[in-house]
């Protein structure tokens, strides 16, 4: 079979539905207020209340190319059975919902849900529309419908109807990515809009998971958006960095193993394996860093190489001082203590050396000078006063 053609039993397109959800949720949570909160999947796909209360029942459905809405088209009268239930159960003409269809698809120029697409038809107007294709129609979906409309009085259901807009036309789901891009997140560089696009949208996606999974029982807030974006995009101002590896860890850690030369010099420290280990994270989280600052084009040049020779620079004032009763006739203690004297100002006392003001991530400094400890053939820094004797002499041995 050719890889581009889609098994009949593909859940793809339901897939998409649900992440098209999620998604187009994010960009009206960005278009309204601030005071504006949301749901996923409690009564429609999508359930907004404003700052008053008020709320907007948004059914979300993602077409293929092409296809168009008519009189009896299954998703508007599915949305139309949901929003009946709400309607009905909060008081009729005194509730204060509003319905909303947004769809990929195009209503047929013929269709009676044109209707729904003009903010001046009123809701007679609408109900005399779809009267002959409800009437019509042997669909068991429709003929449910049509029961229920039954059980309103003529003033209600013109009052229901006047409550729906059709939105379609609606931006597909890989559309909807440039327009948050191009239209809110213009306040930060442009080479720099993408990335941080990504960033939200993941932050934006586990919210919506705990929400669907129960997790999260709040609404997310129009104002919690704006404070997680403002926050994100504090990183990518010129003093700052991004720092995303917080939480990561490597796949493995063998503390025993580990044959880099920045673990080789702790191990000369006797130091413990919980140390070891957070060593291990600090340069791991550090290196990975660095790759995703430079993927993103975030760091002017030799702007790593300057941020290092400053390192070097402090280690090496600190060194002298620390070394400086250290002589050929000191005894291992000695060195030992001294060793571990050097690494822990490293690891303790250099947080105001920062790549750029702002970046005050631990790791970010801790992990730049296990890079150091690692180059090779000779590290840049050490911490044991005889470890790069001991590592001549082993690779003198080796040649």
């Amino acid at each position: 079979m050719s890889s581009d053609v889609r098994s009949p039993y593909s859940a793809a397109e339901q897939g998409l539905g649900y992440i098209y959800q999620a998604r187009f949720a994010l960009l009206k949570i960005l278009e309204l207020p601030e005071d504006c909160s949301l749901l996923l999947e409690k009564e429609d796909d999508v359930d907004f209340d404003d700052a008053t209360g008020r709320k907007s029942l948004m059914s979300l459905k993602h077409k293929a190319v092409g296809d168009t809405v008519t009189d009896l088209a299954t998703d508007f009268w599915k949305s139309v059975r949901i929003w009946l239930t709400h309607y009905k159960a909060n008081s009729k003409s005194s509730c204060d919902a509003r319905f909303m269809l947004f769809t990929t698809a195009t209503v047929s120029a013929e269709s009676a849900l044109t209707k729904f697409k003009d903010d001046d038809a009123d809701g007679e107007t609408r109900t005399q529309a779809v009267k002959e294709p409800l009437a019509k129609s042997k669909s068991v979906l429709v003929a449910a419908v049509r029961a229920e409309l039954a059980a309103l009085t003529a003033a209600e259901q013109d009052d229901f109807f006047s409550r729906i807009t059709i939105a379609d036309a609606a931006l597909r789901i890989t559309e909807i990515p440039s327009v948050i891009i191009n239209q809110h997140l213009r306040t930060i560089r442009r080479e720099s809009r993408p990335f941080l696009f990504e960033r939200l949208e993941g932050w934006w996606m586990d919210q919506a998971i705990r929400l669907l999974a129960g997790e999260r029982a709040a609404p997310i807030t129009g104002i919690e958006v704006s404070d997680k974006l403002s926050s994100m995009a504090e990183e990518y101002r010129n003093d700052n960095l991004p720092i995303t590896f917080r939480q990561r860890q490597p796949d493995e850690i063998d503390v025993a193993n580990d044959p880099r030369l920045f673990v080789e010099q702790l191990r000369a420290l006797d130091l413990s394996t919980t140390r070891l280990q957070n060593a291990i994270i600090d340069y791991y989280r550090a290196f990975e860093q660095r790759s995703s600052w430079a993927r993103e084009n975030l760091l002017v040049s030799n702007e790593i190489e300057e941020y290092e020779d400053r390192l070097i620079d402090e280690w090496t004032r600190y060194k002298e001082v620390v070394f400086e009763t250290i002589t050929d006739k000191s005894d291992d203690a000695a060195c030992l203590a001294a060793g571990r004297e050097l690494y822990r100002w490293a690891e303790l006392e250099t947080t105001s050396l920062r790549i750029r003001q702002r970046v005050t991530e631990p790791y970010v400094v801790r992990g730049a000078f296990h890079i150091l400890a690692n180059a090779r053939p000779q590290p840049h820094v050490h911490w044991h006063p005889r470890f790069l004797a001991q590592l001549a002499r082993i690779l003198g041995k080796a040649a």
